[in-house]
């Protein structure tokens, strides 16, 4: 049972969550909360004409332990990226037990210029403009089961929202696909919260993470394949049904090299 210490620290971190809901409203995403993982969320602010996304932890040690911390952006290199979450984390000791995350974003706003007058390294603007990552990627994704089939649907259904993935969830039998499009890095976004997130039950009824999800592939999207548009969860009786699907998709080349039964 949780102390009382800890049921005031829990009520801390809601109650900030609740407040950077509110001053950032469309632009703030929650990806993931639990007691044993903390809480996950997304917030996408333009900082000095500067469009960040920026993805925070709070574990359960939060604010007493720094946040984890994903900062991204089609106007700064990787390099950029790293160096200012860096910088960021630096300023964050500086708040150490106290809720910090609106003085985080503040900080961003006001010194994420220094990171484009930052001279790039030979060829790294060069590397970031032409990046291999760059454009509107697809992921097929294969899970073993779900036992909490409802509640698992649901979750899914939300993180692809939140981080504005379109797809498909598909059931043929026991098979269990996962077709996502959007942007990689949104993409590994989504894998690092499937997987991080108790949203399944084993065989004795616990709450468990997904430890049987595997990635089938992934690619840039090709001449040829659609654009999705929306995320849909759709249930096949057949194999010509499901390889249908995929051919309206101009997905047929996925389907015979991952699909097996």
């Amino acid at each position: 049972m949780a102390t009382q210490q800890q049921q005031q620290e829990e009520q801390g971190k809601e109650d900030e969550v609740a407040a950077l809901r509110a001053i950032y409203s469309g632009d703030f995403h929650l990806l993931s909360q639990s007691e044993s993982e903390g809480i996950t969320f997304q917030i996408y602010n333009v900082c000095n004409n500067v469009p960040l996304k920026v993805t925070f932890q709070l574990s359960p040690g939060y604010p007493f332990c720094l946040p984890d911390i994903t900062i991204s952006s089609d106007q700064l290199s990787r390099k950029q990226c790293c160096d200012l979450k860096g910088d960021l984390l630096r300023y964050a000791e500086t708040f150490l037990s106290h809720p910090m995350v609106y003085e985080l974003m503040a900080w961003l706003q006001q010194n994420v210029q220094n990171s484009l007058d930052q001279p790039a390294e030979d060829g790294d603007k060069q590397q970031h403009q032409t990046s291999a990552e760059d454009g509107i990627w697809t992921a097929l994704l294969h899970l073993d089961h779900m036992r909490a089939k409802g509640k698992y649907v649901k979750s899914i259904e939300k993180w692809t929202s939140d981080l504005r993935l379109a797809g498909r969830l598909m059931f043929m039998g026991k098979l269990i696909l996962i077709l996502l499009q959007g942007e990689r890095k949104d993409i590994k976004d989504y894998l690092v919260v499937q997987k991080t997130t108790k949203v399944d039950v084993d065989s004795s009824g616990k709450r468990c993470k997904e430890k049987m999800i595997s990635v089938l592939c992934e690619e840039r999207l090709q001449a040829g394949q659609r654009r999705l548009t929306n995320f849909a969860v759709k249930e096949f009786a057949s194999e010509c049904e499901l390889h249908k699907e995929f051919e309206a998709l101009g997905l047929s080349d996925l389907y015979d090299k991952f699909v097996h039964f």
